[in-house]
């Protein structure tokens, strides 16, 4: 089983992902995770990330789903894979289906975590005050401004994913402001 997971920064979409890691045997394929890791293993692909990604440059969607080929091909996920934080753009969508067509793969559900706004900013903001009265710091994108430029992005480049799998018929929405085992009983009902 393949599936998206999709949301707004803040919305859960790492922390779900692990529970499912966890309890399905999936396999998380985060495009950040994957370009630092590229970036030091020495392949050819690790090269051409490591080039981009020094001279400043945002990584190419070829890249991107150059490393996600990378990963299906080399396997090991019994339980299936979660796409975290790709695609973000509908051209990236279509490569991302493209890829998986070629793979004889399918992606069997988008997950879509929906919040409000105003109460994903009150959490990422108490998350912060919280990490710092236990004596840690705070993530440095956990402000105010931060989190509303974040929301921006995702408004303008990721909502459009929102009606392209729905008209897909793969789209099915959670609440995601439940508590975190509300959030991963909803999807675990929407995988099985």
């Amino acid at each position: 089983m393949n599936i998206i997971l999709l949301g707004p920064p803040g919305a859960g979409k790492g922390t779900q992902a692990q529970k499912l890691v966890d309890s399905r045997n999936m396999i998380q394929l985060s495009t950040g995770d994957m370009l630092r890791e590229a970036k030091t293993s020495g392949t050819e692909m690790g090269k051409m990330v490591a080039a981009v990604m020094d001279r400043g440059d945002l990584v190419t969607d070829e890249i991107v789903i150059g490393l996600i080929r990378e990963k299906l091909e080399a396997g090991g996920a019994t339980g299936g894979f979660i796409f975290d934080g790709f695609p973000r753009t509908l051209a990236q969508a279509d490569a991302l289906g493209d890829l998986l067509t070629e793979m004889g793969q399918t992606l069997d559900d988008v997950v879509e975590l929906q919040v409000n706004d105003e109460v994903l900013v009150e959490r990422i903001l108490g998350r912060a005050a919280e990490a710092v009265a236990a004596g840690g710091t705070a993530r440095a994108d956990d402000n105010e401004e931060s989190l509303k430029t974040r929301l921006m992005a995702y408004y303008k480049q990721t909502s459009p994913l929102i009606g392209y799998y729905y008209a897909k018929g793969q789209l099915q929405s959670v609440d995601g402001l439940d508590t975190m085992d509300g959030v991963a009983s909803s999807i675990s009902d929407v995988l099985s």
